[in-house]
């Protein structure tokens, strides 16, 4: 069978797992487009017993289990071996040996994963990794709004082995918005420590902050409090209690740097990588960030998104073993915003 040259998505369970900041909310709808793609599977002896669904999304890599579930309903997965019949159901077993055949419609997202020439500046570079500068405004990976011009696409442009890497080797995502220093794996051996090792904190990622009023309580603040999805509005998150709510337990630690009536310089150290961990935690603490028009309102200083950068990236090489240790000076709009308030980052 011939293997499709599109991007392996990884939606094996045990690197699924471990990628919750870079899991889509997919939605798979059919667009005009070239003709429709037949393609033939077959059900080798370790899914065996597996969901239908599992399985296809096993054996097309690319494409998420939203995405298997998606052609289950339409029709267009046909079991031709043993017996020949039209599968709808996710949940059915199936067995070594099956055969079937499935019709892909072409949507946004079979077809987001493409080369794209979009510039890239690499910090460090190995056989097993790259470190690179992203900037404000770059998405990372493809999802509904933004099926193409990402992180992900210049990334298969740089580097056309990354095709053979579970979401083109990205560990870890910041925001669209957010600057900074990102780790994106090379080769499957490095990626599959990676992620192992962001799993269990051993990636330490710094960042600084640019928030509203006058720094409160103590020089250094522990912050451990759950985030989950705002019940009141589905595009934010928000702390949550736990007994009531679903989420997950998330941990920064602040540093106030710099501070006057108007705003305060925060270095935000990461314990956890939970989305929109430290723009959530700053406001629940009476401190959102400068320019975040969805935890602050409209007000921006003269910045255009939130005043946040992923400046130090510090870990052991996931293969040598080797310290390493990157750090990312300030993009011109946050330092345009620490003079225009009189905030200044110690040496």
């Amino acid at each position: 069978m011939k293997q499709s040259q599109t991007i392996l998505s990884a939606h094996l369970a045990h690197i699924d797992s471990k990628l919750e900041d870079v899991l889509l909310d997919e939605q798979v709808e059919p667009i005009d487009g070239p003709e429709l793609e037949t393609r033939e599977l077959s059900i080798p002896n370790e899914l065996h017993g597996e969901r239908l669904d599992r399985a296809l999304a096993v054996l097309l890599p690319e494409f998420s289990r939203s995405f298997s579930q998606q052609l289950l309903s339409e029709g267009c997965v046909s079991c031709v071996l043993p017996t020949p019949r039209v599968m709808n159901k996710a949940s059915a077993k199936v067995r070594m040996g099956e055969r079937y055949q499935l019709i892909l419609r072409p949507t946004p997202q079979s077809q987001a994963f493409k080369p794209e020439d979009i510039p890239l500046q690499v910090i460090h570079e190995d056989e097993d990794l790259r470190v690179l500068f992203k900037p404000a405004g770059l998405v990372v990976h493809p999802a509904p709004g933004n099926w193409s011009g990402t992180l992900l696409n210049g990334l298969l442009a740089l580097d056309p082995q990354a095709v053979m890497l579970p979401r083109a080797g990205i560990v870890h995502r910041l925001d669209k918005d957010t600057s900074g220093l990102m780790i994106v794996a090379r080769t499957r051996r490095a990626m599959d420590a990676l992620v192992a090792m962001i799993a269990e904190r051993e990636v330490h990622r710094e960042y600084l902050a640019v928030a509203y009023r006058k720094w409160s309580g103590t020089p250094v603040r522990d912050i451990v409090a759950a985030i989950g999805r705002d019940y009141r509005n589905r595009l934010r998150m928000a702390v949550v209690d736990l007994e009531r709510l679903p989420g997950k337990e998330a941990h920064t630690t602040f540093a106030c740097l710099s501070s006057q009536d108007e705003a305060c310089l925060v270095q935000c150290t990461l314990h956890t990588g939970r989305t929109h961990q430290i723009r959530v935690h700053m406001a629940h603490f009476g401190h959102p960030l400068v320019g975040d028009s969805l935890y602050a309102g409209p007000m921006n200083m003269g910045i255009d998104r939130q005043a946040l950068h992923a400046f130090r990236l510090s870990f052991d090489h996931p293969i040598t073993g080797e310290a390493l240790k990157f750090e990312a000076p300030l993009p011109d709009d946050m330092v345009h915003l620490l003079a225009t308030l009189g905030l200044q980052r110690p040496d």
